[in-house]
């Protein structure tokens, strides 16, 4: 079975060697501008539930649409 396509390689060589699953580096290397610094993104409890559930969209989470924003806020933080 073929690899699906990385949009950062050496994102996700880096978090393979730091022993994360292919699922998982491959989530956060093809997540747009992963891996840019900047530390500008606001905390997650000042997002509102629909922005947190987009997020939880854009990195796949299963079960965000029966999720609390507290659920929420825990799932993207232990994606």
């Amino acid at each position: 079975m073929e690899r699906p396509s990385i949009k950062n390689e050496d994102q996700y060589e880096a978090l393979r060697d730091q022993g994360y699953s292919k699922e998982k580096a491959a989530r956060i290397a093809n997540t747009p501008n992963a891996g840019k610094k900047g530390g500008q993104a606001e905390q997650y409890e000042k997002r509102t539930k629909e922005e947190l559930y987009d997020k939880a969209k854009e990195v796949d989470i299963e079960g965000r649409s029966t999720m609390s924003k507290d659920e929420l806020i825990e799932a993207l933080r232990n994606n």
